[in-house]
């Protein structure tokens, strides 16, 4: 861990790992206000994320116990050292795992796979052309773009081309995208998955968890990617964009210009699905709403 060295760049290393060995049995001071709004800014500029009030108690409960493995003792330090160039920049990815929120499950929010599911049909229907890319914005740990695959890949059954599809999956934390690259998932995380479908794209593992199998795996990449850098993604032309359940992190206007982007990221025709409620009143001049009031989801004309 870089940040030990960083702290106590006199020490030696055994007198480092004593020194982070006492801090851990003590408590880390309480965040002032003047902390909480660096810290505040911090993330927002380097994210998007927005730390409310109510969740100060989250902030301080994440950095206090990064900053008892690391020895540092105030708030202020360790905010020096995320922000120290290089060195920092480590340190910042290990901090932003523990900060990002990762608890998902396959086929969240069903009437949202309803409305893709029906979409993939009519797209069957109308005849093949190139494959369909579909991409899962804020993928977590994966199980939003597995539940994407399996869709995709339950559609295609039958027809002359069943692999015709690829999924990507981002997300800004490295540590989630870890997870969703090993695709291998508890039990409570299927809860959403019918016995058929479990059977058909899960293997059951021995110590009681569900690792996907490789066939739908290969069709799923999982890549790093800050949704404040859309305008650098390579990300053109899909036919389907799920964006679920990130938005509620950030400002109503940066919503709209993260809406905005995406929307200029769908191949005519395209479906752009979002998290309901975590945006009220955007529109956009190429796209459609789809007719459906249980979810959020629009068609770009053409």
């Amino acid at each position: 861990m870089a940040g030990c060295s960083h702290c106590n760049t006199a020490m030696t290393q055994g007198e480092g790992m004593q020194s982070a060995g006492v801090w851990a049995l003590r408590p880390v001071t309480d965040m002032s206000q003047a902390d909480f709004h660096d810290w505040q800014t911090l993330l927002e500029a380097r994210t998007g994320v927005v730390i409310s009030e109510q969740r100060r108690a989250f902030l301080q409960t994440n950095l206090s116990a990064r900053m008892r493995e690391l020895g540092v003792a105030d708030y202020a330090s360790y905010y020096r050292q995320v922000t120290d160039g290089p060195r920092g920049a480590v340190e910042w990815s290990t901090l932003l795992d523990r900060l990002t929120v990762q608890e998902t499950r396959f086929f969240r929010h069903p009437p949202s796979f309803e409305v893709l599911s029906q979409y993939l049909q009519e797209r069957l229907a109308a005849g093949l052309g190139k494959p369909w890319e579909l991409w899962s914005v804020g993928c977590s740990s994966g199980e939003e773009p597995y539940s994407l695959a399996i869709l995709a890949a339950e559609t295609l059954q039958g027809s002359e081309l069943p692999e015709h599809f690829a999924v990507t999956g981002t997300d800004i934390s490295q540590g989630a995208l870890s997870k969703a690259r090993e695709a291998c998932y508890s039990a409570r995380r299927l809860e959403q998955v019918s016995d058929e479908l479990r059977e058909r794209y899960f293997i059951a593992q021995a110590d009681g968890r569900f690792k996907v199998v490789p066939s739908l795996a290969a069709r799923v990449c999982c890549a790093k990617l800050n949704v404040l850098e859309l305008a650098k993604a390579p990300m053109s032309g899909m036919d389907v964009i799920f964006c679920q359940n990130l938005l509620i992190y950030f400002r109503r206007w940066r919503r709209r210009d993260i809406l905005n982007r995406l929307a200029e990221s769908l191949a005519p025709g395209g479906l752009l699905v979002v998290g309901v409620g975590e945006v009220a009143g955007w529109q956009h001049p190429q796209l459609v709403p789809v007719a459906d009031e249980r979810v959020l989801a629009f068609t770009r004309k053409g």
